[in-house]
């Protein structure tokens, strides 16, 4: 769970003690993009999804949001062993979305936000992806099973 908003108060008590000609281009530019992600982040957490395939489990993923966010993506890895079309059992996702320049247009944009993460439609697992085409309840078993031993 990102804790901005902690970071952010103690951002703004130190405000108080460092002149305006002090702070930089880039303590500035943090601060917007931190300002912005903790919106992000509480709009995330009000739209997760409570139904589907991986209702009850407990996910963790690392997301990395670099400086220079949100003219370039985040990165994001799943901590939490998964079965899923399109996140490797490595934790490696895939989502066009998440590449910084793409051709078709589908890859990340200053206008994306976090809440676009949740959008899981481009596969990587194949041998996920296929299971899920070829037989979805026994799909469903197969991500109940890694539920109730990797993500309680």
């Amino acid at each position: 769970m990102l804790t901005l908003a902690s970071k952010l108060k103690r951002d703004d008590g130190l405000k108080g003690s460092r002149t305006a000609a002090t702070a930089s281009d880039s303590t500035r530019r943090v601060s917007v993009r931190d300002k912005l992600l903790v919106k992000e982040v509480a709009e995330l957490e009000a739209n997760l999804p409570y139904e589907g395939y991986y209702q009850g489990g407990k996910f963790q993923f690392e997301t990395e949001v670099p400086d220079a966010y949100n003219m370039v993506p985040p990165k994001v890895k799943c901590l939490t062993k998964i079965w899923h079309p399109n996140i490797t059992e490595t934790g490696e996702i895939c989502l066009s979305l998440l590449r910084e320049h793409s051709i078709d247009g589908t890859g990340w944009a200053p206008t994306r936000t976090l809440k676009d993460l949740l959008n899981f439609d481009d596969p990587l697992n194949i041998e996920a992806a296929e299971h899920h085409l070829r037989d979805k309840e026994d799909f469903r078993n197969k991500v109940d099973d890694y539920i109730k031993r990797y993500a309680r």
